[in-house]
């Protein structure tokens, strides 16, 4: 668990949070776009808070448990499962990075 929180859900955070305020396809002429825009970065940044507090909790609760040599409950497990969920959302939606664009090669007939 602690291996999957640390590989999967923190990468996740990490590229999250740079994307989370970036706006595709905004324009400053219509207004109801300006509103859909908020609505989105609103989302995003909850999305971004449960994966750390899920994250937090799983962290903890293993480390816990490992340190402590005792059982760990199984609501742990649940967490663990909805914090790989949400991260595999982040990275899939605007945790990835831009594609750049493609550089294309002068032809050398123009010359």
């Amino acid at each position: 668990m602690i291996a999957g929180v640390a590989l999967v859900a923190l990468p996740s955070l990490a590229l999250g949070l740079r994307g989370a305020g970036r706006r595709g396809g905004y324009s400053n002429a219509d207004p109801t776009d300006r509103t859909s825009i908020v609505v989105l970065v609103v989302l995003r940044v909850l999305t971004l808070l449960l994966v750390f507090a899920l994250s937090a909790v799983v962290l903890v609760s293993a480390v816990g448990a490992l340190v402590k040599d005792v059982v760990m409950p199984d609501l742990v497990l649940v967490f663990f499962v909805l914090d790989l969920l949400l991260a595999t959302l982040v990275l899939l939606t605007f945790g990835r990075r831009d594609r750049r664009p493609v550089r294309r090669r002068a032809n050398p007939a123009r010359r």
